[in-house]
Order: structure tokens, then C-alpha cells, then sequence
């Protein structure tokens, strides 16, 4: 019990309730363990790995994992932490996404202790008797008190309807599914918790609410999104994979390294110690971005990617007296384009756009492919024009 409890609670945030979870793994049976994903975009990346690790750890230990994809859910658009309403996405554009998710999954989950399971199955099934029988069994006050629709309610800025019933139908698919265990994010908490009160309306044991903390992105401040372009994909190519865990800061890399890696605690102790006794920083980080192009790839291609690395800024084909530059992007980040024209590595961002186009511009040795990338702030990379032009800047 004692080791089963340390390996959950590595990298938790809450659970409530801890004496509740101990019940539930003395019982001995096989638990179901719920964690839901809105397809809202195509690709899974490492934020999402957070959860994913998560329910890797109770596979681990034999439970069962249920992998939800939200498609009914995600028609309506998860209000968590927005100061507006989210714009909704088709059927069509949701069982797009959908698919890539059940591709990448598997990449950390165990196949044969997972199920895959998409929550229109049951919520469409409740039609409109359904629907308003479901929300008679929670109220406005109670829904007010959620902290990003108590601050639009003050606000006086909008709240639609239909927003309401989203933590009602994600709380009723652990109703559908008799959940033992819900994992979510920390800005997922109020969701999960109408879960388990939802359960016992149904006349269900409750489910365990577990939250994992929120992983930031590369700029080391928001949180990993591919709105902001601050991702990495878990199907990213791996030398650009690779090339993005090396450009994150130091302070960042710990964080990293306690949310995204596998190996111990006192190992993660023994890296810091080695560090504080003068390691270069760069080293330690090796380590990471291996692990992660290894378990995203294949064995042993981590070693291959640090090797181009190091080719690239070792061997010649960068400079090594380049000068380095800091600039103010501002919180919402600053377009690449302009970011060259300013720190005059282009004379406007016209050219700038016309060289991303051609492929003539690159952060730390990986060519760009979207003239549109925003750099964020928190960043430090070597940027490249053209043939000749290097200069290191940090954001």
C-alpha cells in the first residue's frame, strides 16, 4: 500500500480524498480510472503526457484505464480557466482530431489495460428529458461559485447557457462509466468534484478526484498550449523534438524533469546536487531530452539526435563568438518576423516573412516552418538568417 501510494502520489497535485483512494486500493479489485481529452486539437503533446504518466502509474500497479474522448463534450467547448466562451468545433472536425489521439495514446498507456470509450455513446442517449433531468441535480449558485464564471459574473461579461452543462456532462460520464478514480488537471478540480457528487445522486460509491499540476510551456510561464505555440508534440520529428527540450530554460528543466521524467525522485536530488557542484546545466539536459525522444520514438534515437546536436554547435557549423541580445517580447509574445526586423537580423519583417518562406531562417539549427510562430517570452535560442547571420537572443 505504502509504495502503490508513493508511486500515485509522485507528481500529484490533490486527491481527494486520500483515505477514500487507500479504501478503494484495499479493496483489491481492479479499479476503473477515468481521464477525459476533448479533440480539440490534432495533436497530443507533452502537457498532456502530465496525465498521461499519471495513469500509466495505476496501469503499473494493474488497473484499468479508461481513455475518454470527449466528442460530445467537446461540441460544447470546456469553459476551464476562460474569460470567454469558447468557440465550438463540429462532429467532423472532433472525430478528425479524435483519431490521432487514439494513435498517440499508446505511447505511455498499456494497450491491454486500456479502453478507449467516446462519451457520445451515452450522452447522446439522454436527448432532451435527459438533459434537463441532469441539470435539475445541481444549481446556479453552486455553478457561480467556479472561479473563471464567477469572475466573467462579475464582470458583468457574457456566460452562454450551454457552458453550464459542460462540467454537468463531463460529471456525467463517470456516472456512465461507475469511475473509481478521475484524473484531471488542477484547472480541471471543479469539473471532477460535480463527477463525484453527480455519483451520488445516481446512488454510485464516489470516485476519487487525483489532480496533476498544469505543465508549462517552453516559455517556462503559460501553460503548454498549441494556441500559444509553446509545444511540443509527442509525434514531433525527433532531432526537433530533441532541439525544443534543449532550448528550455534551467529553472524550467527541473520542473521537467518532476512532471515529465521517469526516472526516481533521488536520482532527479542527485542531478541538482551535481549541478550546484558546477555540471554544466547543458549536461543534465541531455539527459532529458533522450529520455523523452526514447520513450516518444524509439530506443536509442535520443542518442542519435544529441549527437546532430552537437555536430551542429560543435564541430563548425556554428560559430562560437556569437553575440547574444535580450529583448522584451511583452506577455502575449512577439511574431517572429518582428523579432528579427527589431534585433536588425533582417532590414523588415516583410523580408523576414519572405526568408521563413524560403526556409532561410532557423532556431537553434531547425528551420522554420510557420512564418506565423510567435516567440514567446522565457525563451534562449541561437536564431539564424541565411548562411552568415547568428545572433542569441532571450526573451
Amino acid at each position: 500500500m505504502s509504495e502503490a501510494l508513493k508511486l500515485i502520489k509522485r507528481g500529484t497535485d490533490e486527491i481527494l480524498t486520500e483515505a477514500d483512494l487507500k479504501n478503494k486500493l484495499d479493496s483489491g479489485k481492479q479499479l476503473i480510472i477515468k481521464a477525459g481529452f476533448d479533440p480539440t486539437a490534432p495533436d497530443l503533446h507533452l502537457g498532456h503526457t502530465v496525465l498521461l504518466n499519471k495513469l500509466r502509474h495505476f496501469q503499473d500497479l494493474g488497473h484499468k484505464v479508461i481513455f475518454l474522448i470527449g466528442d460530445f463534450t467537446g461540441q460544447i467547448g470546456d469553459p476551464s480557466g476562460k474569460n470567454k466562451t469558447r468557440p465550438t468545433l463540429t462532429s467532423e472536425e472532433l472525430l478528425a482530431n479524435a483519431k490521432t489521439y487514439e494513435k498517440q495514446v499508446f505511447k505511455i498507456l498499456i494497450k491491454e489495460l486500456t479502453e478507449v470509450k467516446f462519451n457520445s455513446e451515452w450522452c447522446n442517449k439522454l436527448g432532451a428529458d435527459g438533459l434537463i433531468g441532469l441539470a435539475s441535480k445541481y444549481n446556479v449558485a453552486r455553478m457561480l461559485e467556479r472561479d473563471d464564471f464567477n469572475k466573467r459574473y462579475s464582470a458583468n461579461q457574457s456566460i452562454a447557457i450551454h457552458e453550464f452543462l459542460y462540467p454537468l456532462v463531463q460529471g456525467y460520464d463517470s456516472v456512465a462509466l461507475k469511475a473509481d478514480v478521475e484524473c484531471g488537471g488542477t484547472d480541471q478540480k471543479f469539473n471532477l468534484l460535480v463527477g463525484r457528487e453527480l455519483q451520488r445522486s445516481y446512488d454510485q460509491e464516489p470516485q476519487v478526484v487525483l489532480t496533476v499540476p498544469i505543465l508549462e510551456g517552453l516559455d517556462g510561464t503559460n501553460k503548454m498550449s498549441k494556441s500559444l505555440n509553446n509545444f511540443i508534440a509527442i509525434d514531433e520529428e525527433p532531432n526537433d523534438m530533441f532541439g525544443k527540450v534543449m532550448s528550455i530554460s534551467d529553472e524550467l528543466m527541473w520542473r521537467w524533469f518532476e512532471l515529465l521524467s521517469f526516472i526516481s525522485e533521488k536520482e532527479i536530488e542527485n542531478l541538482k546536487a551535481k549541478m550546484a557542484e558546477g555540471t554544466n546545466p547543458r549536461d543534465i539536459k541531455f539527459l532529458l531530452a533522450e529520455e523523452l525522444v526514447d520513450r516518444f520514438h524509439s530506443e536509442g534515437e535520443g542518442k542519435v539526435c544529441k549527437e546532430a546536436f552537437l555536430q551542429r554547435f560543435q564541430k563548425g557549423q556554428i560559430p562560437d563568438d556569437i553575440s547574444s541580445r535580450s529583448i522584451d517580447v511583452g506577455i502575449n509574445g512577439m511574431p517572429l518576423a518582428n523579432l528579427l526586423k527589431d534585433c536588425e537580423m533582417t532590414a523588415s519583417t516583410s523580408e523576414a516573412m519572405r526568408l521563413i518562406k524560403q526556409g532561410g531562417v532557423k532556431i537553434d539549427s531547425i528551420k522554420v516552418e510557420d512564418p506565423k510562430l510567435v516567440v514567446m517570452q522565457g525563451q534562449e535560442s541561437i536564431y539564424q538568417v541565411g548562411k552568415r547571420k547568428f545572433l542569441k537572443i532571450k526573451t
